[in-house]
């Protein structure tokens, strides 16, 4: 049986779509994470969670093909582009970063395809696919038919970072650096950073490999942002998203880093092979202006004790010796202090006060832009980031550090110091308070969002963050989104409340895999996009990202949602529009939507076997 999204008779469509939507949802939920799959190790784990799945709350969530939200004439149909572009990533394209230059990484940065190579066609899942499993389980087990690349596993066999077993791929937790273990190596971090008292919250994670640091970081209830270059480590990034941790596909390059400054309670390095002493510590640079004042950075691997280790590392100790020294001068250079070295580990903290900076050589050379979170494509410069002004020289800079959840609500420094036009104390209560009541809304019409089915959130247009506050679980994380157009730069905003987040412009693909999120949510995007590039451009870069089965909420007027829902229709997907929670005279609408699931090689949607 199968179901399409075509035009034809709407009631008995919708009708139909109905009963056999629900249905398949709950076939595919239920059968699709083990009967798809085989029988394995991983069968064991997976049947327990399904077991426990209620098909009634996957049916409540009622889709609808038209009819319902006041959208006529012919659907267009998108085709897939079919399996050769299953793991499509258009702006990190392996073939077309091959013609640009290796110096400096800049062929691993972002080169997007232009207006006339887009593609305008649905990215299939692989076959076999089915549904990760969920937090915590997910962090130690990958459905192999997902992510269906065991290089890593022979690469990486002796450093335990995964390990294929049946039908699944397992991690169990080890890294280059943490041969015992990521808890063992995040216990001796935090010997040092405060981590276990909520004061270090949000950590940037450079290089991250399939991302266990920032998995296991989730036990201390700190959230990371890793991110690692598409490269001969096949699938990292993707795995590390399977896993449920944050990541994205992203390298220090040639250009910044796209975060705000100051954004960052820590930053790590594990063997990264990063160069940080070369091109005169510009990548120290850039990192020390991500990390908040009294924030902490973390090194560990070559060439820290490089007296010890230079012949396991098959390096002569000439060439580490002077690579440690490089780095030293660099840390000197921006006041940072060591606080700990000890075996291959190093870690040094940012100052909290602007007074060494005020006063600072004019050897040091201070960044002139008045906007350090200026950063879209902008390249990275030779230069140190100043300190925001304060009327102390021994204030902290930027504010004092609150402990998370406390800072999760709490005013954050930026609105209180007026560094944000326009926006008071007031404002971002009241947006907490109209957020909180927008996502009691959406619970009500999507029951899922209480159960833990979406692990991996997104925000597309993210404002001051209180979606995600509103969201805020142990079962979930959300990637906030700043579109570069937007009125307000509010994402520094985003960090000082403990969340993470990007700036990215939505006229070109997110740095991700296919099939990366369980959940988008869409406020206004289409709207602020509509005069810039195509709604259905954008549309289909949502649905490269969204898992089969993954639901979207878009927030628009209604004359847009309309639009949007007939664009989706064509696109495999069901949707339903619903009034504001205030009543139907209020102008805007929300629009609930469900991808449905579909693999390489099907021509149609859903199907029965």
């Amino acid at each position: 049986m199968a179901t399409k999204g075509n035009s034809g008779d709407n009631r008995s469509r919708s009708s139909m779509s109905i009963v056999v939507v629900a249905g398949l949802c709950c076939f595919f939920y239920i059968l699709g994470v083990w009967q798809r799959s085989g029988f394995g190790k991983g069968d064991s784990i997976a049947m327990d969670i399904t077991s426990h799945t209620d098909c009634s709350i996957l049916s409540s969530l009622v889709t609808h093909h038209s009819g319902t939200d006041g959208s006529e004439g012919v659907v267009k149909e998108f085709k897939s582009c079919g399996s050769r572009y299953i793991d499509y990533t258009p702006c990190q394209d392996q073939m077309r970063a091959m013609t640009f230059p290796r110096e400096n990484m800049n062929y691993r940065e972002r080169h997007c395809p232009p207006e006339e190579e887009k593609l305008h066609c649905l990215i299939p899942a692989p076959k076999g696919y089915v549904t990760p499993f969920r937090w915590p389980q997910s962090r130690d087990y990958v459905p192999y038919a997902n992510a269906p690349y065991k290089s890593l596993t022979v690469e990486k066999a002796v450093q335990n970072w995964i390990q294929y077993e049946g039908n699944v791929f397992r991690f169990p937790g080890g890294g280059t650096q943490f041969p015992h273990g990521a808890d063992a190596y995040i216990n001796e971090l935090a010997g040092v950073i405060p981590m276990d008292n909520g004061m270090v919250r949000t950590a940037l994670d450079t290089g991250c490999g399939v991302a266990s640091w920032g998995a296991y970081l989730f036990k201390k209830n700190v959230i990371a942002m890793s991110f690692a270059p598409r490269d001969s480590h096949e699938a990292q990034v993707q795995f590390a998203l399977e896993r449920g941790v944050p990541a994205v596909i992203g390298v220090l390059g040639t250009i910044k880093l796209p975060y705000p400054s100051r954004a960052f309670d820590m930053a790590h390095c594990s063997r990264c092979l990063i160069p940080w002493g070369e091109n005169d510590g510009m990548y120290m640079m850039e990192v020390d202006r991500v990390l908040r004042p009294g924030g902490y950075w973390v090194l560990s691997g070559p060439p820290i004790n490089w007296r010890n280790n230079y012949v396991a590392w098959q390096r002569p100790k000439e060439e580490l010796e002077e690579e440690q020294k490089k780095i030293e001068e660099v840390a000197k250079l921006l006041n940072w202090e060591k606080k700990h070295e000890k075996g291959e580990i190093a870690i040094w903290r940012k100052q909290t006060t602007s007074e060494y900076r005020r006063d600072q050589d004019p050897q040091s050379n201070m960044c002139e832009s008045n906007n350090a979170d200026d950063v879209w494509y902008k390249k990275m410069e030779l230069c140190v980031t100043p300190f925001p002004e304060t009327s102390d020289f021994n204030e902290d800079a930027g504010g004092p550090w609150k402990p998370f959840p406390e800072r999760l609500n709490a005013l954050p420094s930026r609105i209180s110091s007026g560094f944000v036009p326009d926006v008071s104390a007031e404002t971002f209560q009241e947006d907490n308070k109209a957020w909180k009541k927008h996502v009691n809304a959406y619970k009500r019409t999507n029951k899922l969002m209480n159960t833990g089915r979406y692990r991996n959130i997104m925000d597309m247009n993210a404002g001051l963050g209180s979606f995600a506050a509103a969201l805020d679980s142990p079962k979930l994380w959300v990637m906030n989104v700043m579109p570069t157009i937007a009125e307000k730069d509010t994402l520094g905003v985003i960090f000082e409340r403990g969340l993470i987040g990007i700036y990215h412009d939505w006229c070109e693909a997110f740095s991700t895999y296919p099939r990366t999120y369980d959940l988008i949510h869409a406020n206004g995007v289409f709207s602020l996009y509509k005069d810039k590039c195509d709604a259905e451009d954008i549309l289909l870069e949502m649905d490269r990202i969204l898992r089969p089965e993954g639901a979207v909420i878009f927030r628009d007027h209604m004359d847009v949602l309309v639009k949007v829902s007939k664009l989706a229709r064509g696109m495999r997907w069901n949707t339903k529009m619903v009034d504001h929670e205030d009543g139907p005279l209020v102008p805007e609408k929300v629009l609930f939507a469900v991808k449905r699931y579909w693999v390489a090689g099907e021509d149609n949607s859903t199907t029965s076997e």
